[in-house]
């Protein structure tokens, strides 16, 4: 990455840049000493500021580029939001961007999608992947199309409560209401559109027949207590992708970069090590 994307062990809080003339916000740091960039695609409602928990857990020499998908967060909607190789583009052009080598691409949920979406472009400089509490394929045509009706009739809010159940576990929802709040209001204030459009993407989306063809050292996780991506479902997918691993994280939901960072950083950095890609 070069050195005009961010300060040694320091993630910049904000940095936007224009894909085919759509803005999108991102956040880096410059990896140290030839080191990988771990580059975080985040879940459908939520910004990039989801990932934050798990950074602070990572060693400053890690590379780390953040951002928002289009209609998300601070990026632009701009036009086919509701295209899977659009968002595939947009990856490809703040990775190149931002001068990227060596790198690692971790997607969460429809950032999972995307993540696989772009290992089948076989890019140059993609060191593994890490595919978390997604599939290739997520939840029937039905789901989102009630997701979308939902939305368009009562708006995001209207929807937070039921989405709150199923990303976080019964536990988080007891004891950590102050940081289920603040997620609550993320989802609340995401752009209506911008989230119809993935979901009109998901509803599409079927990346089965091109699992086998991941060609790169992939880690697959998923929470015990996840209802959007069940620990079955992340598991027939890691058993698609050769030499896949498939850690569990116990008693977490759907995003357990919040409810778990310190073990999802674990997570992260042994996968690294043992696939020779990191020795932090």
């Amino acid at each position: 990455m070069r050195a005009t994307a961010g300060a040694p062990g320091k993630v910049d809080p904000m940095r936007f840049v224009s894909i085919d003339e759509t803005v999108i916000a991102t956040a880096c740091r410059p990896p140290l000493d030839g080191a990988p960039t771990l580059v975080f695609a985040n879940s459908l409602g939520t910004d990039y500021r989801i990932w934050q928990y798990v950074v602070d857990h990572l060693p400053m020499g890690l590379g780390v580029l953040l951002y928002d998908k289009r209609g998300h967060g601070l990026s632009e909607l701009g036009p086919d939001a509701s295209v899977l190789q659009r968002h595939v583009a947009d990856l490809q052009g703040i990775i190149a961007e931002a001068g990227i080598g060596r790198h690692v691409v971790c997607g969460l949920s429809v950032g999972g999608v995307i993540a696989q979406a772009y290992a089948h472009t076989r890019p140059k400089g993609l060191a593994g992947l890490v595919l978390s509490n997604t599939a290739p394929r997520v939840g029937p045509a039905q789901i989102w199309d009630t997701r979308i009706a939902a939305v368009r009739e009562g708006g995001l809010a209207s929807i937070a409560d039921g989405v709150m159940e199923r990303w976080f576990s019964p536990a988080f929802r007891t004891t950590q209401t102050a940081t289920l709040a603040g997620m609550r209001t993320m989802l609340s204030r995401q752009e209506a559109a911008g989230y119809i459009a993935i979901c009109e993407m998901l509803r599409a989306a079927d990346l089965t027949a091109g699992a086998g063809t991941i060609a790169v050292p992939t880690l697959c996780i998923a929470g015990t207590a996840d209802q959007s991506t069940p620990p079955d479902l992340v598991e027939a997918m890691a058993g698609q992708i050769p030499g896949a691993a498939f850690p569990l994280i116990e008693g977490v939901g759907h995003i357990p970069c919040v409810e778990a960072p310190q073990v999802y950083a674990e997570r992260l950095l042994s996968f690294l090590e043992q696939s020779q890609i990191f020795r932090g």
